[in-house]
């Protein structure tokens, strides 16, 4: 990937890059970590679920407390014996966290008590030299500490004794980061740049991991042909030209009636949630299996959201053919027709042909998402509508449009304030934003319009 055009400096995985150390939860299966994480976020990110191996791939958020700043990391539950390529994986995922990390919450299972694998994890500990809190979680009274005297075995002297779930313990071990995470406080000359929040969303084994993968130039998600590998959204950040750009990459949605109980139910409403507080979504297709149904619903679900779009057709195993792009571009338009306007990237993840075009595409679509209309222009603009169309009338009632304005961007948001707002059909709004589009563009944005009677506005 050409790094003049792209600069993919990671801040969030790197302590040495970022602003603010990285703090990275390890410990075997089972022992609490994704409580640990959404305890000290204080929200509710990862997936929790009394089942091991819920979580797999790295998470990571900015935590900002009185003690100092950090970038927290949650991890799958390493494995002493992998026996298996998504295992194999995990711990290739966690051995990068430990070697980025500032300092290190080594986890360990109170309740339990020691395990044959807590040994073989602190012994990878000390051989990459870095500040290990040793902290024993589910110890829920001050009697269950009792038990935890048997981790200084591990090396790292006696272990501060927390329940995640019930918040105790919390305070001593913010007080025990103190001294690696002061470094991080905010300081009113840090600059502030223009973040994009752009989510990878799409069917299960479509290739998303793969294309976060490829755009970041690091094995960021866990990648295999199990549909369904990937269970949270993964925050990643990358910087692009004066942009700071943080990728997100989430579990496949399934249709409704394919979801199982428990944590695919879990993942698709975290799948949601992030298509929610994203500016662009990155909708990833098939090429072998092209603009499903669910795809459909998932484009749908972004328009109800008010997201930008851009549309990415994955495997394209055909290198530059235009008259096949050209052929599934209409395709693709003629069946989204809300969408049509949306720009189409056609990529290979794992070879890299046309990744690179991906991240300039949303910048574009952030730019229309956030494109401001002068009200005198409006108001020019929509003479030039009413002109051409007469507006809609209902019992001999004509509409009559007396002023126009843009209220919000993400998305672009006009309001109308006409003579009676029960006049408006469906088919004149559609036909307003056509011809906004055709003025000023907008494309991969939807446009949300507001029609507020006279009385509101006098009112207002």
């Amino acid at each position: 990937m050409d790094k003049e055009e792209f600069d993919l400096t990671q801040n969030n995985d790197e302590a040495s890059i970022g602003q603010k150390p990285l703090v990275a939860v390890v410990g075997r299966k089972n022992v609490g970590k994704s409580t640990l994480f959404n305890r000290l976020a204080n929200k509710r990110i990862a997936i929790v679920k009394d089942e091991p191996g819920t979580t797999r791939d790295r998470l990571t958020i900015d935590v900002d407390v009185p003690e100092g700043s950090f970038t927290l990391m949650d991890t799958g539950g390493l494995e002493a014996d992998p026996n298996s390529t998504i295992e194999e994986q995990i711990n290739y995922q966690i051995g990068l966290a430990m070697q980025n990390a500032s300092v290190i919450i080594f986890l360990v299972n109170n309740q339990e008590g020691l395990m044959p694998d807590d040994y073989e994890i602190a012994d990878m500990l000390r051989k990459i030299e870095k500040p290990v809190l040793l902290v024993a979680n589910k110890a829920d009274n001050d009697k269950s500490d009792i038990n935890s005297y048997e981790f200084a075995a591990l090396g790292f002297g006696e272990p501060i004794t927390i329940s995640s779930y019930h918040g105790r313990g919390i305070t001593e071990l913010l007080q025990a980061l103190e001294p690696y995470i002061k470094s991080g406080k905010k300081t009113h000359k840090e600059e502030k740049s223009t973040n994009i929040r752009l989510t990878i969303v799409g069917r299960p084994n479509v290739g998303k991991s793969h294309l976060l993968n490829a755009i970041t130039g690091e094995d960021r998600s866990i990648v295999s042909n199990i549909p369904g590998t990937t269970r949270d959204p993964i925050d990643t950040t990358i910087q692009y030209k004066d942009k700071t750009i943080t990728l997100v990459d989430t579990a496949g949605l399934k249709k409704r009636g394919k979801q199982t109980q428990g944590i695919d139910k879990y993942s698709v409403l975290r799948s949601h949630d992030a298509i929610e507080r994203s500016d662009i979504a990155v909708l990833v297709l098939d090429t072998s299996e092209l603009l499903t149904e669910q795809d459909l619903h998932i484009a749908g679900f972004i328009q109800e959201a008010y997201k930008g779009l851009v549309i990415v057709v994955n495997k394209w195993d055909l290198a530059d053919d235009e008259t096949s792009k050209m052929e599934v571009r209409k395709y693709i338009q003629a069946r989204m027709k809300f969408f049509d306007h949306a720009p189409i990237v056609f990529t290979s993840a794992i070879t890299g042909y046309g990744v690179k075009q991906i991240i300039p595409e949303a910048v574009k679509v952030y730019g229309e998402c956030t494109k401001r209309v002068s009200t005198a222009q409006l108001n020019n603009v929509m003479q030039m509508v009413t002109g051409k169309h007469a507006p809609p009338h209902k019992l001999g009632k004509h509409l009559k449009f007396l002023y126009a304005t843009q209220a919000a961007v993400l998305p672009p948001t006009f309001v109308f304030f006409v003579n009676d707002a029960s006049i408006m059909h469906f088919s004149y709004e559609r036909y307003i934003t056509n011809q906004l589009r055709a003025s000023y563009g907008f494309a991969g944005t939807p446009i949300k319009l507001t029609f507020k009677s006279r009385a509101e506005k006098e009112k207002k």
